[in-house]
């Protein structure tokens, strides 16, 4: 009953639909039921209205804070940030100290990242740093890091975007301690790159739908209401999760042939809908496993994609030689309705949960895709060169996980 049902949104997104940088449950308001969804009806109009909290003034730091600053190689304005501007609505600027390591000397970065590796030409998309309006942003401190989570773990839960963020830190890290002991595992599914001198630990787990997929019968069902796998992400520090890149796949790239839900099996569904159920499971999974006193619950926000011009009001092009970002306020695709499904699930979630809101900063960087320099077989205009765009996401993370 669910194939074709048109899910039609007419979403209201300008300066209104600015979200506070620290997405609790309690945090996020927006006019609309989406209980209907879990029975497969869409609203014909769909109007957010976030009420976030106004931006304070950066407090002054106290002498003891300020000593303290020297001592553990962080800053103040990292500790601040998240409660005192909206680090997610900014612009690009060039920066000639960018980027933040050298692609040569990582060891981490996969060939479908490696754009320099595969001599992309151009080197401009290096040398431009996200500056939030209404503050500055830390630099990155790896040896601070380490020692911050000395002893801890760290894990991304998702798809090849998880991987694109978890190499970005790796690398980040390394740059920082470059003749640190280190180590590289990867068995399926599960990888980890660990600082041994530090103990720190920094887990990939690939699954690109966060709810369950297998092999049955019948043949590869996914299981929209089941989250078995969910016990290797157990006794985490930090995690951060991410989906939605491969809810969009359909004919041989679907990786897939039945839905299953309550039970019942479905040929296909609107996958919008299908995105919110799986999300919800995911939600409710959280609710019941993670103790925040103890783990840190991080939701890595809508990467988007540069394969349609029009998003930008140049129908005629792609990610293909775009050099540039797009320099405008509004970004003329305006939000995806994926990112209205995540902050509607997380708005109803119970355990305290941040959204890396990087979709608009994200949307802005047409030129930061692998695009032909890559290992990736065709144009790709999912994924993002190393360095680039996935720095700014782990300088995010830094910055909320310093607050």
């Amino acid at each position: 009953m669910l194939i074709g049902l048109l899910f039609v949104l007419i979403v209201q997104v300008s300066d209104m639909f600015v979200l506070n940088p620290v997405m609790y449950a309690d945090s996020f308001n927006a006019c609309v039921d989406c209980s209907a969804w879990e029975h497969g009806y869409i609203p014909k109009r769909h109007h957010v209205c976030v009420t976030p909290p106004l931006p304070l003034p950066l407090p002054q730091a106290t002498a003891a804070e300020e000593a303290e600053r020297h001592l553990n190689g962080t800053t103040y304005a990292a500790r601040k940030l998240a409660g005192s501007c909206n680090v997610f609505r900014g612009k690009w600027v060039y920066d000639a100290s960018y980027p933040l390591y050298d692609f040569s000397t990582c060891p981490f970065i996969d060939d479908e990242f490696n754009c320099l590796k595969y001599k992309r030409p151009d080197q401009m998309y290096l040398k431009y740093r996200w500056q939030p309006f209404s503050c500055n942003l830390p630099r990155f401190n790896g040896v601070a890091f380490l020692e911050k989570f000395r002893g801890k773990n760290i894990m991304f839960v998702g798809d090849s975007l998880s991987l694109n963020m978890w190499e970005s830190l790796s690398c980040m890290i390394h740059s920082s301690v470059p003749n640190a002991r280190t180590s590289l595992i990867r068995r399926d599914g599960l990888a980890e790159v660990a600082f041994l001198d530090y103990g720190v630990r920094l887990l990939l787990y690939r699954t690109p739908y966060l709810v369950d997929l297998e092999n049955q019968k019948v043949g590869r069902v996914l299981k929209l209401d089941s989250i078995r796998n969910g016990d290797f992400w157990r006794g985490m520090d930090v995690l951060i999760f991410n989906t939605w890149h491969w809810w969009t796949h359909t004919k041989s790239s679907q990786p897939w042939d039945y839905i299953e839900e309550g039970g019942k099996l479905y040929k296909d569904m609107n996958r919008l809908i299908a995105y919110y159920k799986g999300l919800t499971t995911w939600a409710r999974w959280v609710n019941r496993n993670v103790d925040h006193s103890k783990t840190k619950v991080f939701f890595q926000g809508i990467s988007p994609t540069h394969y349609e011009g029009r998003d930008w009001n140049e129908p005629l092009k792609s990610c293909k030689s775009e050099t540039q970002p797009y320099f405008g306020i509004r970004y003329p695709a305006g939000t995806p309705l994926a990112s209205v499904v995540v902050n509607k699930v997380l708005s109803r979630i119970k355990k305290p949960v941040y959204l890396l809101d990087i979709t608009q900063l994200s949307q802005y960087r047409k030129d930061a895709h692998p695009t032909y320099y890559s290992l990736h077989n065709g144009l790709d205009c999912s994924h993002w060169c190393l360095p680039g765009l996935p720095d700014t996401w782990n300088l995010l993370l830094y910055a909320a996980l310093f607050s």
